[in-house]
C-alpha cells in the first residue's frame, strides 16, 4: 500500500519512501516494509521514536504528517511506520525485526488502528484491509466481506462475527503492546469519539467513522497496556482539496481503493495532522529526556485516565 500510494500520489506528495531493513517484512507482500521519510540519519538505540498505525499515521496526501511534525517540535528523529489498511495483528504477528527497531526507539505512539482488518471464524486476514474467506480461500476485501454478510445474514448472526472480530482487535492490541517494552503513548486520532452505537442498514453505519468497528469498550480494554492515552478529535481541513504540487492548481486523483479524488474527504487534512502535533507534544517531551523515559508517575496516571473518561 505504501508503495501504491506513493506511485498514485506523485503529483500531490513526495512520500519519500525507503525500506529500513529488508528483513522487517510487509506480510502482504512478503518484501522489506516500505516506509514513509525522510529517513533518519542515525538510528542507533534511543535516539528517535516511532509512530506505528494506519493510513492516518502514514500520512496519505499530507506533506508533512503528525510524525514529522513532532519530530520537529521535539527536535529528534522519528521512524514513521504507518501502513495504509494496517491493523495491530499488522505489527504483533511475525515482524519480530520489525519489534526490534520500535523497542530500540526511545518512546512509541501506536495509533488506536481499525477493527476491519482483523480476523474471525469467516474470514483470514493478515492484519490488513483483505481477507480469505477461508470456505473457499477467496481474496475479498473488508467492506465487501460485510456487505454480503448485510446482506445474506441477520442481525444476530452478524453480532456474533462483530463480537469475534473485536474481541481478536483487542487481542492483538494487547499482544502488540506487551512485545513494545518502551514507554507507549496510545493516541486515537479521528474525527470522532470512541463511543459509538453500530447500526445494521448498510456498511457505513456498521462501522462508524475511522477506526472502524473500535468503540469506547475496546479502548477501555487495552487503556492500560500503555503508559499515557492522548485522544485528538478533529476535521479541521475536511475536505481537503488535492493540489498538483508541480502546477500548483487542482488534481484528481484515481486510485483502486477509492476511486477518484478531487478533494480528500477521508484521511486526516494538514490542519488536523496539526491539531494531532499539537495534542501529543506535551506529553512526548516527557520521554525525549532519557533520564525520564521510563518513569510513571502517579499523577500522569490519573491525568491519563482522567483524559480518556472525558473522550468517552
Amino acid at each position: 500500500m505504501t508503495e501504491g500510494y506513493s506511485d498514485i500520489d506523485w503529483k500531490v506528495v513526495d512520500y519519500q519512501t525507503y525500506c529500513l531493513d529488508p528483513e522487517a517484512i510487509d506480510r502482504q507482500t512478503n518484501t522489506g516494509l516500505l516506509l514513509r521519510g525522510p529517513k533518519p540519519q542515525s538510528i542507533e538505540e534511543c535516539s528517535y521514536f516511532v509512530c506505528i498505525g494506519a493510513a492516518q499515521t502514514f500520512g496519505r496526501f499530507c506533506e508533512k504528517p503528525y510524525p514529522t511534525l513532532l519530530q520537529e517540535k521535539l527536535d529528534i528523529p522519528t521512524i514513521n511506520m504507518g501502513r495504509g489498511g494496517a491493523g495491530p495483528s499488522f505489527f504483533s504477528k511475525d515482524n519480530d525485526k520489525l519489534l526490534k527497531y520500535v523497542n530500540n526507539a526511545r518512546f512509541a505512539i501506536i495509533q488506536v488502528m481499525s477493527g476491519r482488518s482483523e480476523s474471525n471464524s469467516l474470514f483470514h486476514s493478515r492484519g490488513l484491509g483483505f481477507y480469505t474467506r477461508i470456505s473457499d480461500g477467496t481474496s475479498i476485501g473488508c467492506d465487501d466481506a460485510f456487505k454480503e454478510l448485510l446482506k445474506e445474514k441477520n442481525k444476530d448472526y452478524i453480532k456474533k462475527i462483530v463480537a469475534e472480530t473485536r474481541q481478536n482487535w483487542v487481542n492483538n492490541n494487547k499482544e502488540l503492546l506487551e512485545k513494545i517494552k518502551i514507554p507507549k503513548i496510545l493516541f486515537w486520532f479521528s474525527v470522532r469519539k470512541p463511543h459509538y452505537r453500530e447500526k445494521y442498514p448498510n456498511i457505513n453505519t456498521l462501522f462508524g467513522e475511522f477506526p472502524q468497528l473500535v468503540n469506547s469498550d475496546m479502548i477501555r480494554q487495552i487503556r492500560n497496556y500503555c503508559d499515557k492515552y492522548v485522544a485528538c478529535i478533529s476535521r479541521r481541513g475536511l475536505p481537503h482539496l488535492l493540489i498538483d504540487r508541480f502546477t500548483g492548481k487542482p488534481i484528481c486523483i484515481n486510485d483502486p481503493w477509492g476511486g477518484m479524488w478531487a478533494k480528500n474527504w477521508y484521511y486526516p487534512s494538514p490542519e488536523m495532522h496539526s491539531d494531532a502535533a499539537n495534542a501529543l507534544e506535551k506529553v512526548c517531551k516527557r520521554y525525549v529526556n532519557p533520564g525520564k523515559t521510563r518513569q510513571r508517575s502517579k499523577l500522569s496516571l490519573v491525568f491519563g485516565n482522567w483524559l480518556y473518561r472525558k473522550t468517552i
